[in-house]
């Protein structure tokens, strides 16, 4: 019977751009792997309009995806490094990066100035 690991991530366009090059490179690894993405909502996602600090830090955006985690709904999760907490959950560890692309990609103007 052929292995399925199911990756947990959110549903934002940056998450699941991550969750696919971590599927990408797992079947590298094992071609013959089953890999389910698995999109989960998170606080951060559903309260989209409240700020940060009022529904409780950077978890909002980890906590729905940690349960399933320990609860074996998930096998792996895919976050962004931002959205992660300074201590870990008990029971979880950092097993792994991606390689991180180019840091330069954002732009930042006064009195929306443009490049021209």
């Amino acid at each position: 019977m052929m292995k399925t690991i199911r990756i947990g991530t959110r549903g934002s366009a940056l998450a699941l751009v991550q969750a696919e090059k971590v599927k990408e490179l797992l079947l590298k690894i094992q071609p013959n792997l089953a890999v389910e993405i698995c999109k989960i909502k998170t606080t951060g996602d559903i309260l989209k309009d409240k700020p940060l600090d009022e529904l409780g830090g950077k978890g909002v955006f980890v906590k729905e995806i940690e349960k399933k985690l320990l609860e074996n709904e998930v096998d792996i999760a895919v976050h962004s490094l931002k959205d992660m907490p300074a201590l870990l959950t008990d029971g979880l560890i950092l097993a792994a990066f991606l390689e991180r692309e180019d840091p330069r990609d954002m732009i930042f103007s006064s009195e929306n100035k443009s490049l021209a």
